[in-house]
């Protein structure tokens, strides 16, 4: 059983940075494209970013230039660094695994609250 754990998220006032990270436990293979999404209420979960294993990386179009990931394969870990946070920014953001053949082999954090406000 694989098991995700986010860490860092927050309160910061707008044009402020806050930095995520996500543990994964169990059977983790470093093939699998790790990623973050976010939900806002009201809204659908939506692509902040993912990495592939060769560090191939893909934004939404929204942060794109304003938040970086990256990820540890020996320690099954991806971090999201965001830097010029908006109040558009505050959503739950969810830690994501996913197979990169066998797009129904993922698996999801409980999700960390980022709120953006002053």
């Amino acid at each position: 059983q694989v098991q995700l754990v986010e860490s860092g998220g927050g309160l910061v006032q707008p044009g402020g940075s806050l930095r995520l990270s996500c543990v994964g436990s169990g059977r983790i293979f470093s093939t699998y494209i790790m990623g973050w999404y976010r939900q806002a209420p009201g809204k659908p979960r939506e692509l902040v970013a993912t990495i592939r294993s060769a560090g191939d990386t893909d934004y939404g179009d929204s942060v794109q230039g304003r938040f970086t990931i990256s990820r540890d394969n020996a320690a099954n870990t991806v971090n999201l660094q965001m830097n010029s946070l908006k109040p558009e920014d505050t959503a739950v953001y969810y830690c994501n695994f996913q197979h990169p053949s066998w797009l129904n082999i993922q698996y999801w954090g409980q999700g960390t609250q980022v709120t953006v406000s002053s």
